[in-house]
């Protein structure tokens, strides 16, 4: 016998790893869709008009084991100092357990955000955790799941303020010692929004002139002050009250709650989130009662299941965009949920005496430092500090920060003529000797026992972390199976596919993800030296221009860390672009009706006029309405958004005239790059007349959800925006827009991982898969369900609209079948938009076959027990519809149903052996508004519950 070698490529990462199914596979479905190849699928569901003129070519992709190579490579290049140069951000231990099992967990990292609670009640529950710990250090009645940065989180408290406050002033005051990126932020919104600032000593404030005002405690150098006269000020004047809080420095201080303070921003990056250059780390918010309903962002309550059991849910402003569009209170549709579960579980470890005691020691190391200075003859102040000292060093600045690198250490230049140095919880006898050699210092003996010295006025009197959960972990036995149980609990994408549409829940490898827990990625401070951050740079600099090959953009911006914040981002671009021109007076933006519910939002927060635009029968733009109000608007027409493909999953054709049409009344092009899946190697939003797009990094390039944040929405632009880019107050600029001069940058390495091992023949192939496998679905579910759009030769792009509709009229609702398919082990796919009571479905092309069919299978036989209610054989109140989803206690309690335990419980898809099982029932939301719970319940009521 003769032996015949094989051509099979084991280390090809595209097509062994990421693309899930075969090559024989995708003959079948094919077959199935009517297609005689995977091109000629390809030219009838894409334009011919809008394909790319050449095909996308990054060399030779690398294998996993190359890539690693690569990635170990570049990250050399970064130097990891110690870096003491605070401004909001710490070193910090991780502790390994929570490093393990929630960081590199991709039972914690892979779920999508808590939209359908009957599937998160495990992430639903550290959220929970997470916004009682907030609620209990600031002495505040509720707090969000987390914002995206202490920055953003100050204008988004700012702009919460000035709807909140009853004064009429359009004026607010910031207190100079803010960190000066907070600070840059805070000016960036506020400008578009007519709000004028006004910076100064919180001695200067004129509280009858102002909306409101915004403290930093400790202040930016260090200093500690008791805001309780300012915000008796303005509460004097119908205005409120903000602090922007260090956490940890909150378990030894007066928390703003016990100053007067309406409303407390700040960082939980130090509990346990390591640097990353800047992120992702969750900020948080937290406000008085009277204040929830003009709150950003998410915010977990409790509520009770179909059993009257407890049950964690979203409550009020869960997606409010797609419901009130420009009304929003914000454009804020994520948070930082990863990075929040595990601040939230740093304190479930620590509890309140291991807070304290880091709290303590970070204190007194830094008191010992000072008083060597001191001893030696250095100007040392503030005289009462928590853990940041400033230093008058005259002439010698440049010598000293020289000594200190050369020592390991990173410090801040202050001015010309001063030093900061801020300590934390890695800070050691060490670090301290190190910081007095470096001011020249050879001969001071340490102190022996540590001393405090926090005045009375400024002692915390309250307790804090009493729930029963911060007393319960101490032991990493303990705590490892409570993050067991709450993974356990929850559906990611680690059990099965996530079918949502606009939302690309695609394979994260673990090539990809190991990076991103190496120290030279993770523990750089984003405002370090540049040249120690030399692997960030190459990485920064060939990942964006990737991203300009794959859009046909001329440059990038990293900076925006999330897709809203991608778009808001795109439209300031605009508006300074139209302000350089002498055209300011341009605000007029042109959305249409399916656009995603943060556009209007974005627009409204620079300060736009929005003017939406019908959609046609088909779904399409109604090109004759758009080019109308074009025309109406034209001399104020600054934008039009758009999604390419559109929201309802088709590839318009008629796309370039829109782009046309903008810009022929003077207006740019905003792509919004939600579905960039569908585009990458084929078209570029770039050449189809768009201006500015932002990429969901964490759709199309791989970075994970992490179960409802973190993200990155950096922008592309063409030449003539590049001018007008965010800047950044620690690179010399201004009109920032997120905290950290590129975002999240690490997170970054994922991204540009995922390109390299694609290459572009890769990242094509990619995208002509997620297009078979939405087309399969759809060629699959047709007839069984009405398939609401699609292209002139009946093909949807990468995702399908399902219509549900007509099923309500047997009683059957889009949460019905949303419910049923949690039986099935599913994730429902998008509910209710972009049209109101459908399904979107998006596989992504990671999904293998097998799994595609199972979820056919599933839907087919949910339309199958519609059906039964249709004919009259069963009513829906005694359907297995009605009863979604089905638990253990369901299977083991008493049975009175129409309908066997083993329908109900293990409808097809579902598996037998290794079954997910929600671990409640329908969740109540009506109830769990009506009776609004947004910290940890006492445990007694859990006993309630289990009996």
């Amino acid at each position: 016998m003769t032996f015949t070698p094989t051509t099979y490529d084991a280390y090809d990462f595209a097509n062994r790893r990421h693309i899930g199914p075969s090559p024989e596979e995708m003959q079948a479905m094919l077959a199935e869709i009517g297609a005689p190849s995977l091109d000629a699928l390809i030219d009838q569901t894409v334009p011919k008009a809008i394909r790319q003129a050449e095909p996308l070519d990054f060399g030779e992709p690398l294998s996993e084991s190359e890539l690693l190579a690569k990635m170990r490579e570049v990250a050399d290049k970064n130097q990891v100092l110690t870096s003491l140069i605070g401004q909001g951000y710490h070193n910090t231990i991780t502790p390994p357990a929570i490093k393990r099992n929630i960081f590199e967990n991709p039972a914690w990292y892979t779920a999508y955000t808590p939209y359908q609670p009957e599937i998160s009640q495990g992430r639903l529950e550290a959220l929970l955790n997470y916004q009682t710990m907030v609620c209990d250090l600031t002495g505040l009645d509720i707090a969000n799941a987390s914002l995206l940065d202490e920055a953003t989180a100050a204008a988004e408290a700012m702009t919460m303020a000035q709807r909140a406050s009853k004064s009429k002033s359009m004026k607010f005051f910031i207190d100079e010692a803010c960190h000066p990126q907070n600070i840059d932020v805070m000016r960036t919104r506020a400008e578009p929004l007519g709000i004028e600032v006004v910076l100064g000593r919180p001695s200067d404030l004129d509280a009858s002139d102002v909306f409101g005002a915004i403290f930093q405690y400790p202040g930016t150098n260090g200093i500690l002050r008791d805001f309780t006269p300012q915000m008796e000020a303005l509460h004097d004047n119908k205005a409120l009250g903000i602090v922007i809080a260090d956490p940890m420095a909150l378990t030894l201080l007066k928390e703003p709650g016990q100053m007067g303070a309406d409303i407390a921003v700040g960082s939980t990056q130090r509990f346990g989130v390591p640097l990353g250059y800047g992120g992702p780390h969750a900020a948080y918010m937290a406000c008085k009662d009277a204040l929830k309903r003009s709150m950003p962002g998410r915010i977990v309550g409790v509520s009770i299941d179909a059993r009257g059991n407890r049950a964690y849910r979203l409550s009020l402003q869960t997606r409010e965009q797609h419901i009130r569009r420009e009304k929003a209170t914000s454009n804020v549709c994520t948070a930082q949920a990863l990075l929040a579960v595990m601040a939230s579980m740093y304190a479930v470890f620590h509890g309140p005496k291991g807070l304290k005691a880091i709290a303590q020691g970070i204190h007194a190391r830094t008191l010992e430092m000072a008083a060597g200075l001191r001893e030696a003859g250095f100007d040392v102040f503030p005289k009462n500090v928590f853990d940041t000292v400033t230093v008058e060093v005259g002439p010698f600045q440049g010598a000293i920060l020289k000594s200190a690198v050369e020592e390991g250490l990173n410090l801040r230049k202050v001015g010309d003529t001063r030093i900061g140095i801020t300590f934390d919880e890695v800070t050691t006898a060490d670090t301290i000797a190190a910081v007095w050699r470096a001011f020249g210092i050879k001969d001071i003996v340490p102190a022996g026992e540590p001393r405090y010295d926090i005045p009375e006025k400024f002692e915390r009197r309250t307790d804090y972390l009493t729930h029963e959960i911060f007393h319960m972990n101490r032991a990493e036995t303990e705590m490892m199976r409570y993050m067991r149980r709450l993974a356990d609990r929850d559906l990611a994408l680690d059990r099965a596919m996530i079918p949502l549409g606009s939302c690309t829940m695609k394979l994260n490898s673990a090539a990809e993800m190991i990076p991103v827990s190496w120290d030279e990625y993770n523990s750089l401070h984003p405002f370090c030296p540049p040249d120690q951050a030399r692997g960030y740079e190459e990485l920064i600099t060939d990942l964006s221009a990737k991203l300009c090959a794959i859009t046909g953009y001329a440059a990038f911006s990293m900076q925006p860390n999330s897709g809203a914040q991608g778009e808001y981002a795109g439209l300031l671009t605009i508006r300074q672009y139209h302000e350089a021109n002498g055209e300011g007076h341009r605000n007029v933006c042109l959305i249409p009706m399916s656009a995603h519910g943060t556009n209007p939002a974005s627009a409204q927060m620079v300060g736009w006029k929005v003017v939406p635009i019908k959609s046609a029968a088909n779904g399409d733009i109604d090109l004759q309405d758009f080019a109308s109000k074009a025309h109406e608007y034209a001399d104020h027409l600054a934008a039009a958004m758009i999604t390419y493909p559109s929201t309802h999953g088709v590839f318009e054709e008629t796309v370039t005239e829109v782009c046309k049409i903008t810009h022929e009344h003077g207006g740019q092009i905003y792509i919004d790059g939600a579905n960039l899946n569908a585009m990458v190697g084929l078209s570029r939003p770039g050449d189809l007349g768009g201006d500015v797009s932002h990429l969901n990094l964490h759709k199309t390039f791989c970075i994970p959800h992490g179960g409802g944040g973190p993200g990155m929405g950096p922008i592309g632009v063409k030449p003539h925006l590049v001018p007008h880019l965010p800047g950044h107050t620690e690179q010399g600029g201004s009109g920032a827009v997120s905290a950290a001069p590129y975002g999240s940058p690490s997170i970054l390495p994922i991204s540009w991982a995922y390109c390299l091992m694609m290459g572009g023949e890769g990242l094509t192939q990619a995208t002509r898969v997620a297009i078979l496998n939405a087309n399969y679905i759809a060629a699959r579910l047709s007839g069984a369900y009405d398939i609401l759009y699609k292209g002139p030769q009946g093909r949807v792009a990468h995702e399908c609209i399902l219509d549900t509709r007509p099923f309500a009229e047997v009683g059957v609702t889009v949460d019905d079948i949303a419910k049923r398919l949690v039986d099935c082990g599913f994730h429902a796919p998008t509910m209710s938009w972009p049209i109101a009571g459908t399904l979107m479905v998006e596989p992504t092309e990671s999904e293998t076959k097998a799994e595609l069919d199972r979820f056919c299978d599933a839907m087919l036989a949910i339309r199958a027990e519609i059906a039964e209610i249709e004919e009259g054989r069963t009513d829906h109140a005694a359907s297995p519809l009605a009863h979604a989803p089905h638990t253990v206690e369901d299977l083991v309690g008493d049975w009175d149903r129409a309908y066997s335990r083993e329908e109900g419980c293990f409808p097809p898809g579902a598996f037998r052996v290794d079954k997910y099982w929600p671990p409640v029932n329908r969740v109540d939301n009506a109830w769990g508004d009506r009776n609004l719970t947004c910290t940890c319940p006492p445990m007694s009521d859990y006993a309630e519950a289990a009996e």
